[in-house]
């Protein structure tokens, strides 16, 4: 992965987060950070989809349903997965900068 863009936070695990405040009405799943929002499957395994941060999901990328090879090509824009409303913004400084996240996975 060549691409990581500055304005993201990551986990150790190679999720991302770009952290907006927006009001939004509280429905769905309620998520611990670290919890498993789902799973991606590939060819050659399956891989959990853990929350980088605690919340609930409001909006889930319905079109990676028809097309989830979108998430390979485009991850940082039309592969998004899951929106959340975050319950704790602070829980954000807890995860890497891009920066730290460039070192962690070697670039």
């Amino acid at each position: 992965m060549s691409k990581v863009p500055d304005d993201l936070r990551y986990t150790k695990d190679h999720e991302w987060v770009r952290v907006v405040y927006v009001e939004l009405p509280k429905v769905g799943r309620a998520v611990k950070a670290g919890e498993v929002l789902g799973t991606v499957e590939s060819v050659k395994a399956v891989s959990e989809i853990f929350a980088p941060l605690g919340g609930k999901v409001v909006e889930m990328n319905r079109a990676l349903e028809d097309a989830p090879e979108v998430v390979n090509k485009d991850p940082y824009g039309q592969g998004w997965m899951v929106a959340l409303e975050v319950a704790d913004p602070n829980e954000a400084k807890g995860l890497m900068d891009a920066a730290s996240y460039r070192k962690h996975i070697g670039e």
